[in-house]
């Protein structure tokens, strides 16, 4: 299953063995990767407005996976944890966590669901992928390498568990088909603690994750 990779400051394509433009934690197989990787400098940051807060309650009955002030952050029993420098989200237990070795040098954290021996599943986390200085910019980075051909969804605010509080943040759902697979995609995309660009990223094949369980994974991101 391919994941996330940056070729430039606003562009993410495979970087765990797929092809250019297929987008960040998507795809089972692939070709060779490509790229050069993360930008190295970064442009002076814009100081950030305080956001006002946001009340999941009224979206939540329009939003899946906003989550509610007592599933915020809530890792569920026997759940395992991806935990980065900035992000930490749970994975179900049959999702196996990668090491250092395994993942992609542009993943933060990623773990796979395996089904007789084929990846049919993927969490993946990505850090500072973006020169960004709003959710909406990050978003938007997050966006861009989503395979054409993708039937995407519309973005959607969301909330995520933040040190001080409900973090807004960006859902952006979407579809593709890669090997005769249907896999469904989404990733969750904002600003860390440090006003720097995240994106969670989950795939999995039709079938294979339950839209219970998915909900479970997006309420448990957590900005540390």
């Amino acid at each position: 299953m391919r994941t996330l990779a940056i070729t430039t400051p606003t562009r993410l394509n495979s970087a765990n063995g797929g092809s250019t433009g297929s987008g960040p934690g998507s795809g089972v197989g692939g070709g060779p990767r490509s790229g050069s990787g993360p930008r190295s400098g970064r442009t002076p940051r814009r100081p950030a407005a305080a956001a006002a807060a946001t009340a999941c309650a009224a979206v939540v009955a329009l939003v899946a996976g906003c989550g509610t002030d007592t599933t915020a952050g809530v890792v569920p029993e026997g759940w395992g944890t991806l935990k980065t420098s900035a992000v930490t989200v749970a994975h179900p237990p049959a999702f196996t966590p990668q090491s250092a070795g395994e993942r992609s040098t542009y993943n933060a954290a990623a773990a796979t669901l395996t089904k007789d021996g084929k990846d049919v599943g993927m969490i993946t986390v990505q850090l500072d992928f973006t020169n960004a200085d709003s959710v909406d910019e990050a978003a938007i980075g997050a966006e861009a390498g989503i395979a054409l051909g993708s039937t995407l969804g519309k973005q959607r605010k969301v909330e995520v568990a933040g040190p001080e509080g409900r973090t807004e943040a960006r859902r952006i759902d979407f579809e593709f088909t890669e090997k005769g697979s249907r896999i469904k995609g989404v990733i969750v995309a904002g600003l860390d603690s440090a006003k720097k660009s995240y994106a969670v990223r989950v795939d999995a094949a039709k079938g294979r994750l339950g839209d219970g369980d998915l909900t479970k994974i997006i309420d448990s991101i957590t900005l540390t």
